[in-house]
Order: structure tokens, then sequence, then C-alpha cells
């Protein structure tokens, strides 16, 4: 049985520990059950998206999905900050490392985020990393904040990110407008 941790400092992010399954021929790893999230809505669509080392992808929110990430191949550094407004973790950032870790072992570790938490990742390595998401793609539920926002103060582990256009012109956190800001009483169900 995996053990599934509620993340201390975001309220809702839940890291999961998955049992790990080895011999002589490699690994089993089950890396997502449903039962493991009870109350919370269907996963519905897997991403994958493959990085170079160097990317970034973020800071992107939404007001009514939640994801499920894992790290199959590579090392990534995943940031997430709370923008959820007069909630208990409102401006929590946190940076998790996921897949190869510096010690050659490997972090099999899965993350649930909740609508409201901004999300990103960097590429320390190349690397893969996979996502489930609750809801099919609606561009009105993809928001952004900046990823080098001073407030947030993310700490992505690379000196020179190579960032696509829509992440280079997202908002600053206090530049989000009204209608855009996630609050506590978000969708969770």
């Amino acid at each position: 049985m995996p053990e599934l941790h509620p993340h201390a400092d975001i309220d809702g992010v839940v890291v999961v520990e998955p049992d790990i399954h080895g011999d002589e021929r490699g690994v089993f790893v089950e890396t997502y059950r449903r039962s493991w999230f009870g109350g919370q809505r269907e996963m519905i669509q897997g991403n994958r998206a493959d990085r170079q080392a160097g990317a970034i992808v973020g800071l992107h929110y939404h007001l009514h999905q939640s994801d499920y990430w894992y790290v199959p191949f590579g090392s990534c550094r995943v940031v997430l900050h709370d923008l959820r407004e007069g909630g208990p973790t409102d401006g929590a950032t946190v940076s998790i490392d996921l897949g190869l870790q510096p010690d050659g072992s490997f972090s099999h570790n899965g993350i649930y985020i909740p609508p409201g938490v901004a999300h990103g990742f960097s590429a320390l390595t190349d690397m893969t990393i996979t996502y489930l998401v609750d809801g099919y793609y609606n561009p009105a539920d993809e928001l952004g904040v900046a990823y080098d926002d001073p407030e947030i103060g993310a700490d992505w582990g690379v000196d020179d990110p190579v960032l696509s256009a829509r992440d280079r012109s997202n908002p600053r956190r206090a530049d989000i407008a009204p209608q855009w800001r996630p609050h506590p009483g978000l969708r969770t169900t």
C-alpha cells in the first residue's frame, strides 16, 4: 500500500510515495490509483510531455481542474504556489524534486495538485512527465502567473531557463485580474 502524504505547506496537495517492486529484471511501480483520492473527481485524460534540460513550464493554474503528476524519466523540480486568497496556506511556495535524484536514486513519488494551486516544473535533465487531469482541455481554465514573480520566490534550479512565449508573458500574482483569482471555495470534488 503506498503512503499518501498531505503536504504540510499547501492545503490539498498530496505526495504519493508508491510501493516499488523489483527484481533482477528491473522495477514495477503502480503510479496512480483512483482509490487514493476518494471524494475527488475522476481523472479523465492522460498527458505526457518530454522536455530538454533547462526548460521551465509554468506557473499554470486552474480554477476547476486538478492534476496528478509523475516523472518516469529524468529529473525535474516541481514548483507549487498556493494562489487561493484567504485560504489556510495562501502564499505558500514549495519545491519538490521528482525522478532521478542527485545521489543516483529515483523518486517515484507522484503529486496531486488541487484547483487554485499554481504549478510548474523545470527540467533539471532531459526528462518526461506524465500527468492526469480531471477535466478536458478548456482554454478558459488555462491560467498562469509569472514564474519569476518575487512574491512567489520560486527556486527552479536552472540558471538560463527556456520558456514558452505564454509563460514569459504571465502576470505577476498581484496583477491577476479579480475574476481569475482563486479562492478557498474552489471545487475540490
